[in-house]
């Protein structure tokens, strides 16, 4: 409001709309959540802007809020023969023919495809939707209804999609990809992994330890032989039959 004073100083409100699950600040006009939990979709809300005059003015305005649940279990794939740059273009009126077939508020969480090349966004005739329904409560419609209503509407969702696209259109239902591993169990995996080659060789080292003393033992077991071997053949006979004896020769203690 370009006025001065209390002609120009605003407060805003929430008018109409889901308004117990969102607020504003009076004074900057901000919007925030306060209880969303469970719920996703597209929000419609009322804001009113009032100056402070003696005869006070106000505006009122549509401020639309989308909630992603792009982690919902409800998101059902939707393949159409149709290239992406194409799709991204036609985003608005793909969700608009959905809408209306379905007869549920739709919200397109993803658009991609499948090849990595950025060449082939031109190139590649198949692009997936990964969609998401909300009902008039605005909570997830359970991804098997979403699908049944996809089959039983896929005639008239075809046509419209072509109308959209000025071109014959295919919609077939896709499988979405499975989730990837938690932090949690990948870091699991990996501790289970360093845990097992830990102990491997730890079995290597004691495998090659004892072979290590079973060898040296063995050594040690001919060297005893042979010093006992050694030792008999002191008390061996000699020449003459006679014995040998342990005690130093006289030319020795001399």
């Amino acid at each position: 409001d370009p006025d001065s004073g209390d002609n120009g100083r605003l407060q805003y409100s929430l008018v109409r709309g889901q308004t117990n699950e969102f607020d504003i600040n009076e004074n900057t006009g901000q919007i925030f959540a306060v209880s969303v939990a469970g719920k996703a979709g597209t929000f419609y809300l009322e804001v009113q802007a009032a100056d402070q005059g003696t005869r006070r003015l106000t505006a009122q305005t549509t401020v639309n809020v989308t909630v992603d649940s792009s982690s919902s279990s409800n998101i059902v794939m939707l393949v159409l023969n149709q290239r992406i740059n194409v799709v991204e273009r036609k985003r608005v009126e793909v969700q608009r023919v959905l809408e209306e077939k379905l007869g549920w508020n739709v919200y397109l969480v993803n658009i991609y495809f499948k090849e990595s090349d950025r060449k082939a966004r031109s190139s590649i005739d198949e692009t997936q939707l990964n969609i998401i329904a909300f009902d008039e409560a605005h909570q997830e419609v359970p991804a098997e209804d979403v699908k049944r209503k996809l089959r039983e509407q896929k005639g008239d969702i075809q046509l419209g999609l072509g109308e959209v696209f000025s071109a014959p259109v295919s919609a077939a239902i896709g499988e979405a990809p499975s989730a990837p591993a938690s932090p949690e169990l990948v870091a699991a995996i990996v501790l289970g992994v360093l845990l097992a080659s830990t102990f491997i060789t730890f079995l290597a080292y004691v495998l090659l330890d004892l072979k290590r003393k079973r060898k040296y033992g063995k050594q040690d077991l001919v060297k005893k032989v042979e010093i006992m071997e050694g030792i008999d053949n002191l008390w061996a006979d000699d020449k003459n039959g006679s014995l040998k004896s342990l005690e130093k020769p006289e030319h020795m203690h001399n």
